[in-house]
């Protein structure tokens, strides 16, 4: 487990309680950052992903821990937040599929930003991928490099000279690669959960979209995934 260095300077962590973002957070903690965690509770489909993150935060040791909560199935538009809406099994066929929440990574990175500045942190890290991902377009890098630059102009602290940075530390690693990760930093991948659509006993589906990439990383870096699969 990566320790907490409590003299070290501040970054806050979008930690969804997936395996992107929990590797995303113990990255951060290795360089040196005392991590202030925020998971977003946007009324997701299921709430197992919200207690992957509390369990993930306590293992970390987090210096502070905040679920913040924001409805986003008053909006709907979305499998994982209009329960009408079927989450997709196996191969999707689309390039952006229906578990694409619109504008979620836009709406969360403002949020992070605003406790970043509270906080007097100038660090924000966020657990995107442009390779073994689901084609959604706010994991793109120059998604990245426009809202940095949208943290300058629209806070005082940028306004004032000091910009903000907005790391991504997994953006152009495979899944595998992150699996490979996790297992160096020390992480317990089985405290982390990635599926859409858990089951009612609380095993993971095994085909939507992320339980597949979950798995054939685990699978191409010769790692065990311990997430229990239904399917």
């Amino acid at each position: 487990m990566i320790k907490t260095d409590t003299t070290s300077k501040s970054a806050v962590v979008l930690l969804s309680g997936g395996l992107d973002s929990m590797v995303s957070a113990a990255l951060a903690q290795e360089q040196g950052y005392s991590v202030n965690a925020l998971t977003i509770d946007y009324n997701q489909r299921h709430r197992r992903e919200l207690d992957a993150a509390r369990d993930v935060a306590h293992m970390l040791g987090v210096t502070r821990h905040v679920i913040l909560p924001l409805d986003l199935s008053l909006f709907g538009g979305s499998a994982l937040t209009d329960r009408a809406i079927d989450v997709p099994k196996g191969e999707s066929g689309a390039a952006i599929p229906v578990t694409y929440v619109p504008a979620r990574n836009l709406v969360f990175l403002s949020l992070t930003l605003a406790w970043a500045e509270t906080l007097d942190a100038h660090d924000i890290f966020i657990g995107v991928n442009s390779l073994d991902y689901s084609g959604y377009p706010d994991c793109r890098p120059e998604f990245i490099a426009s809202f940095t630059e949208t943290a300058r102009l629209a806070t005082k602290a940028g306004a004032e000279g000091s910009p903000f940075t907005i790391h991504t530390p997994l953006q152009y690693l495979g899944k595998a690669e992150i699996a490979q990760e996790a297992a160096r930093l020390g992480l317990d991948p089985g405290r982390s959960w990635s599926c859409y659509d858990p089951q009612s006993d609380g095993r993971a589906c095994g085909v939507c979209d992320s339980c597949r990439l979950r798995r054939d990383g685990f699978a191409q870096a010769g790692l065990e995934d311990p997430t229990p699969y239904a399917a």
